[in-house]
């Protein structure tokens, strides 16, 4: 485990060496940690030097969140600020992993499960020119966390994969839907995908994620 500006992370370094190294940053989702998406590492490109990063939040049995979330009278309820501290947490990591590795800064790619994914939103929306590719997965466009973004902004450099279960019933597809309808407003070029499954990653999204990546 390493730490780098205050956040835990576990890495996988660059199998074949290249002039120019990109980076994936995988961010897992309320209650998990660093390893759950790291499995993913066997399967992403060669060249890569991939990080999966531990929220800062420890709750319990192990797990770790960004922000935290509550049950209010049925109502669901979340720490605006800690989202707000994470997301700019993970950009100050970004640029520090980017400089510290020298890794190619025009090659930087997100990829979020779930608080994860919609951080991995509020991320790449503030920092168009930061960001290459975005894989959200089972997430949404959360606006308190995005803040008030510029719109006018050039987002032609981003390429977003987008995934969701029609039987989510932690995120309901209708919050998928909203990302879809959300990028084609702001003439963002991404994919969309929806699986008949419940708030995960099932196989055929898992090969769908993998043939994205082996596109750009």
């Amino acid at each position: 485990m390493k730490n780098l500006v205050g956040v835990n992370y576990i890495e996988r370094l660059p199998v074949v060496k290249t002039e120019k190294t990109p980076l994936f940053l995988l961010i897992h989702g309320y209650g998990s940690n660093e390893e759950d998406l790291f499995s993913f590492a066997q399967d992403l490109p060669q060249n890569a030097h991939i990080v999966s990063v531990r929220a800062l939040h420890d709750i319990m049995y192990g797990g770790y969140a960004w922000y935290d979330i509550n049950f209010v009278n049925n109502e669901k309820w979340m720490d605006e600020d800690q989202a707000v501290s994470s997301r700019n947490k993970l950009v100050e990591f970004i640029d520090q992993i980017v400089a510290q590795e020298n890794l190619d800064e025009k090659q930087v790619t997100l990829m979020g499960f779930s608080q994860g994914a919609i951080l991995s939103y509020a991320i790449a929306l503030n920092n168009p020119t930061k960001i290459k590719n975005v894989a959200i997965l089972s997430g949404y466009p959360e606006q308190k966390i995005i803040g008030d973004f510029d719109q006018t902004q050039d987002f032609s450099n981003l390429n977003f994969f987008v995934s969701h279960g029609t039987e989510d019933v932690v995120l309901p597809i209708e919050l998928g839907k909203m990302g879809e309808e959300f990028l084609t407003s702001l003439e963002i070029k991404f994919e969309y995908h929806e699986y008949r499954s419940g708030h995960g990653i099932v196989p055929q999204n898992y090969h769908d994620l993998m043939a994205w990546v082996n596109n750009f």
